[in-house]
């Protein structure tokens, strides 16, 4: 179920003996959750052996204890029962998954610092580019939307309720405006370690490898790297490949566009790679972006339909059950990592356009409106509908200036309002509207 170990060349040159000593240093704060997500999220990826060292990890640590006393790693082996080499991929395991990290003192006898880390969480575990994705190739799709569930937060439906929630200056009295600096930078608290992503992808020949002359000492910034890791990783582009991608991605400013960025490393990925896309076209929406159940109106039982399906199983299901072809895939795969948008509002994007585009998805189209959305940070499917809603509104307003002999015929989505359906409808176009709208009664 668990993805096999992988040595990528990178293993350390020193083994580990039963001698070498180690302290436990807590650098989080562990609570029952955090178990439940080890057990279910971070187990299925990386097996069971390496949670079971990260648990003994902890129990090192006496109750409330920030550094444990000095033990060996006999003590490790022995409880775990296997050899020292069994350990040290387990470990890296910790490692590479954000959970440990670990310092080296060579000496005689190796001295090591491992500092435990908590896992994400479950939201963020959700919607992690990587992560997200490697739990669903795992253990497929029944048991994925089984695990979405069982993290899910009912949202009850507090419309009609009153906020009687106090305020601080309701219950305590005004303090004295005096300030005082504390130096925090060391006390314990939720802390998680950042997911490295393809440690052995050379930055230093990546930037040596570009002419200074065309690109800023601005250019690779701390999002700019993290972008580049992922990409790399997800799209499996080594530094020299890289080059030549980011090479094409710089501005006049001497600055490296993301968009651009993200389009050619996805474009690289298709043509080493028989067309073939990552899978984010079946993702559905995020959770916390959902509407609250409670509301049984027409309009919010569509709302559920399109945060519940994925853009790929939505479009097939609007081509008779027909697969999407390679061409509509990359589009959908090009909206959710270039525009940013989420695969339920890509799905209010991809019914708006079929309906009023004779049911082709115009790329031009489709850019145009990501493009909108985009900039007005739209998220959720309620927000999608009402920018559709709001911009045929503003087209009929428009049409309704042209000339009676114009032969445009466009239709509306099944979910549009009654009040903006035009009123000069035949009794033809009337029933084949009442069709459109069964799906949905």
């Amino acid at each position: 179920m668990y993805n096999e170990y992988k040595d990528g060349g990178h293993m350390e040159n020193y083994k580990v003996l039963p001698a070498d000593t180690y302290v436990v240093v807590n650098k989080s704060i562990l609570i029952q959750e955090d178990k439940k997500i080890l057990n279910l999220l971070y187990l299925p990826i990386i097996g069971p052996t390496p949670i079971m060292l990260y648990n003994i990890l902890w129990s090192d640590l006496e109750k409330g204890e920030i550094i444990s006393s000095e033990l060996t790693h006999h003590h490790l082996v022995t409880n775990m029962h296997m050899s020292t080499s069994e350990f040290l991929i387990a470990r890296r395991k910790l490692e590479a998954i954000g959970l440990l990290k670990s310092y080296i003192k060579e000496e005689s006898v190796n001295n090591y610092i491992y500092e435990l880390y908590s896992p994400i969480s479950a939201n963020e575990f959700f919607n992690h580019p990587i992560l997200n994705i490697v739990l669903y190739n795992n253990i497929g799709k029944k048991e994925y939307e089984k695990l979405v569930n069982y993290f899910k937060i009912p949202k009850l439906n507090t419309t009609s309720y009153k906020n009687i929630t106090a305020s601080f200056n309701d219950v305590f009295a005004s303090v004295p405006l005096t300030s005082y600096e504390v130096v925090n930078d060391n006390i314990r608290k939720t802390n998680k370690l950042k997911l490295r992503i393809n440690t052995n992808f050379d930055f230093d020949f990546l930037v040596s490898s570009i002419p200074k002359n065309l690109i800023s000492e601005k250019a690779f910034t701390k999002d700019i790297e993290e972008l580049i890791l992922n990409l790399s990783f997800i799209y499996d582009i080594d530094a020299l490949k890289m080059v030549n991608i980011i090479k094409t991605c710089i501005n006049e400013k001497g600055l490296i566009n993301k968009e651009e960025l993200r389009k050619n490393c996805r474009n690289y990925y298709q043509f080493d790679n028989g067309g073939l896309l990552p899978s984010v076209v079946d993702n559905t929406q995020p959770e916390f972006l959902r509407k609250p159940l409670g509301d049984n109106s027409k309009r919010a039982k569509i709302i559920y339909d399109f945060e519940t399906i994925s853009p790929r199983c939505l479009l097939k299901s609007r081509n008779n059950q027909m697969e999407p072809t390679k061409r509509d895939l990359k589009l959908i795969e090009d909206l959710i990592v270039e525009y940013g948008l989420k695969p339920g509002v890509v799905n209010v994007l991809i019914d708006y356009t079929l309906k009023v585009n004779n049911k082709k998805l115009n790329r031009n189209l489709i850019e145009t409106i990501a493009g909108q959305w985009q900039r007005l940070k739209i998220e959720t499917v309620d927000e999608a509908m009402q920018a559709c809603e709001k911009e045929h509104k503003k087209w009929k307003k428009v049409s309704s200036y042209k000339k009676e002999s114009s032969t445009t015929n466009t239709k509306l989505p099944e979910w549009f309002d009654k009040e903006i359906v035009k009123k000069e409808a035949t009794e033809e176009e009337q029933d084949q509207l009442k069709e459109l709208l069964k799906e949905y009664k």
